[in-house]
């Protein structure tokens, strides 16, 4: 990796200048200099990919692997509709081939998550660093840009520590505002905001949800592959989703729990409210009730304390025995049926009372971001500035869950680059002509 840290300030010039080294920018940093740019790729940090390397647990949640361009822009609520353009030149499909054809097989999981087959997200930026080495992209790291100069509605430079960097085209993908120590900290918002743009404020998002409920606490580690939880007394009241919860020592996290967070963060902001889980939603209450009691058949002879043993986890048995109510010294054959009633309905409608979200510091993801309606979709290029392009985090979308928050890295960063690598003053028509044939 080619790096730039010299004492004195140097002034340098490039066709295109990307600002944030993460997924984002370092494609478009790719995907500029394939064009036939220049290009020149400003990381804070000391190194690249910081925050890609703590994606999924480490193991980097690649794409989703929803490959109609129309359902996967679905996926993003009602903001999905601005990238329909851009999936229509990379989607979840070019991004598991883009890494295949560079030898890192993927893997897909359940709700259609691609991981890579090595389980590392090392696997990922060692990719997009090779590709960045042989494309010739000038990287300096190390470097945080703190003076922005422009002229009426054009960036002329941007400053560092060591460096005035002149270009043709930038791009900002600086990211948002979760995880500041991987130095996501709101940096481009600022920019942005002085040069015109709207800012809708950054909030966390894709975060876990803290739980009042002690006994929630108590199955910490826990995993349950399949739950479903149902929002209640809120605007939202009524909707559900199933998916794989973790408990942990504060309330609760995992896919399901990430995807919800936002709206139960805007819940909480509004009063209180109620989550209610359901422990076994591929079941309805006869169907549980008929599987109990052939359960029951089996272990007649047991207390009620040790009855749910191979019924469900043992790490979860003793917490339901306690929240049955039933008296746990009482023989299973003796457990009367209004109560095995009770209790299947309780398993089907556990009801727990979150508290809050965890901080930025433990969000995937925020919220928030640059006015999606001041930007050209088919470029990338802002609206507000004639030579700014801007791709990931930075852009104001919801992002659930499940390999969507990268997937808009790749391609806002595909198409971002590709535009800004063809860019000039006199003929910006031509950046709209992009088409999948000119892809690598």
């Amino acid at each position: 990796m080619q790096t730039q840290n010299s004492g004195a300030k140097q002034k340098l010039a490039y066709d295109v200048a990307v600002i944030g080294g993460g997924p984002a920018g370092m494609m478009s940093a790719i995907q500029a200099r394939k064009a036939g740019a220049s290009v020149v790729l400003i990381e804070k940090n000391k190194t690249l990919g910081k925050k890609l390397l703590i994606t999924g647990g480490g193991r980097c949640n690649v794409t989703n692997a929803t490959f109609d361009n129309r359902d996967l822009a679905q996926k993003y609520s009602k903001k999905g509709k601005f990238l329909l353009s851009p999936f229509s030149k990379w989607n979840a499909k070019d991004t598991i081939d883009f890494f295949e054809s560079r030898e890192m097989p993927t893997k897909e999981e359940t709700l259609c998550r691609v991981f890579p087959k090595s389980n590392l997200a090392q696997s990922v930026l060692d990719v997009l660093i090779d590709e960045l080495e042989n494309a010739n992209v000038k990287i300096i790291t190390d470097s945080p840009v703190i003076k922005i100069k422009s002229l009426k509605d054009k960036i002329i430079n941007v400053e560092t520590d060591d460096a005035i960097i002149t270009a043709k085209a930038f791009i900002f993908t600086t990211g948002g505002t979760a995880r500041p120590e991987t130095g996501s900290s709101g940096d481009g918002f600022k920019w942005l905001k002085k040069l015109g743009h709207t800012i809708s404020a950054p909030s966390v998002a894709l975060v876990p949800v803290k739980i009042k409920d002690e006994w929630v606490h108590r199955l910490q580690g826990l995993s349950l592959p399949n739950v479903k939880i149902t929002l209640l007394d809120t605007k939202s009241r009524g909707e559900a989703k199933t998916g794989k919860i973790l408990f942990t020592h504060f309330g609760l996290s995992g896919p399901l729990v990430l995807g919800l967070s936002q709206i139960i963060g805007e819940a909480l902001r509004e009063g209180s409210m109620t989550l209610e889980l359901d422990l076994f939603p591929s079941l309805d209450q006869a169907m549980l009730d008929e599987k109990l009691r052939a359960h029951f058949t089996k272990v007649q002879n047991k207390k009620w304390a040790n009855a749910l043993a191979g019924f469900v986890s043992p790490l979860l048995a003793p917490v339901l025995v306690e929240l049955s109510g039933i008296n746990p010294t009482m023989p299973v054959n003796k457990v009367p049926r209004v109560a095995r009633l009770a209790f299947v309905k309780k398993l089907k409608a556990l009801t727990i009372t979150p508290t809050g979200l965890l901080g930025v510091e433990k969000a995937i993801v925020s919220s928030g971001g640059v006015a999606l309606e001041e930007v050209d979709f088919k470029t990338m290029r802002s609206q507000k500035i004639e030579n700014l392009y801007l791709a990931g985090d930075i852009l104001d979308f919801d992002r659930p869950s499940g390999g969507f928050s990268l997937q808009i890295c790749w391609t806002t960063g595909f198409v971002a680059g590709s535009s800004a690598g063809v860019y000039n003053a006199k003929s910006l028509s031509t950046i709209s002509c992009l088409t999948k044939t000119e892809k690598f």
